[in-house]
């Protein structure tokens, strides 16, 4: 280091520290128009602030309100469609086993009638208006737990 260099240092180490001088805040436009409003005018600024946060809540507690429910109709709904496909099962699992009578039926029918086919028309059509309506109400009570 040279001379100078180290001259410089101890010079400014050895002066005092600078008070730090504070400026004033800028000062905002509701906060300005708060000092030239009369005093009845404050009351009024504070009240209406006060109203609008209250506002403020309000909607936070609607909004949370509503999630709430979206949520619960959500899993409601979720239960329903698992109760809905567990009923379709069911009831498919019925016609599945109602063709296989009739199937079986229609076997045991042409065996046993030789040929009297009428007979066996008669028989066959039995079966299938009753599987026909069993399907039909099924059907029905599916479009009207899903509202269609």
């Amino acid at each position: 280091m040279s001379p100078k260099a180290s001259k410089k240092r101890s010079k400014s180490s050895k002066a005092a520290p600078k008070a730090a001088k504070r400026r004033a805040k800028p000062v905002s436009a509701p906060r300005r128009a708060q000092k030239t409003m009369s005093r009845e005018a404050r009351a009024m600024y504070a009240e209406i602030q006060q109203g609008v946060k209250h506002l403020e809540k309000s909607i936070d507690e609607i909004q949370r309100g509503v999630r709430r429910a979206e949520r619960r109709l959500e899993a409601d709904a979720r239960a329903r469609i698992r109760e809905l496909r567990k009923d379709a099962r069911t009831q498919l699992g019925v016609l599945k086993a109602k063709q296989r009578e009739a199937a079986a039926t229609l076997k045991r029918v042409s065996t046993a009638a030789g040929g009297s086919w009428t007979d066996i028309k008669r028989t066959v059509d039995s079966v299938l208006a009753d599987i026909r309506a069993t399907a039909s109400t099924t059907v029905k009570r599916f479009r009207r737990a899903l509202g269609a």
